[in-house]
């Protein structure tokens, strides 16, 4: 089994709420957390933390995610970065959006605790 201590997670949402509940679970888990609220910051972040995982949210001010995606895709000192989406956008051309941009993973909101947790820990077994 995996230690999730050393894994490093960013959280990239525009909603304080669901960034504090999202941190809580996944320092909870193990992991260590860094959290941004927009896709710019995000881009800023990912580039010096080379983080194991980014939770990544579509709709936010100035970058969606589905660009912060593909500019992580682009980035070779990123290509272990997985990208798991958490969006309240559900409709299957959202979803393919969200693959096709390079996502590992996708979640709908609203999102059970327990099953955010094991996707997280899956995609990065995968990875890892």
């Amino acid at each position: 089994m995996m230690s999730n201590a050393s894994k490093i997670i960013l959280i990239v949402d525009d909603e304080p709420n669901i960034v504090l509940a999202l941190k809580y679970l996944m320092e909870d888990a193990g992991f260590v957390v860094h959290c941004c609220y927009d896709g710019e910051t995000a881009i800023e972040m990912v580039t010096n933390l080379l983080p194991d995982l980014i939770i990544l949210d579509v709709m936010m001010p100035g970058k969606d995610g589905y660009s912060v995606a593909k500019y992580i895709r682009n980035q070779s000192t990123l290509d272990k970065t997985a990208i798991l989406f958490l969006t309240a956008k559900g409709t299957p051309q959202d979803k393919m959006e969200g693959y096709d941009s390079g996502a590992e993973s996708y979640i709908v909101k609203p999102f059970d605790n327990d099953e955010i947790v094991t996707r997280v820990q899956e995609v990065l077994q995968i990875l890892f």
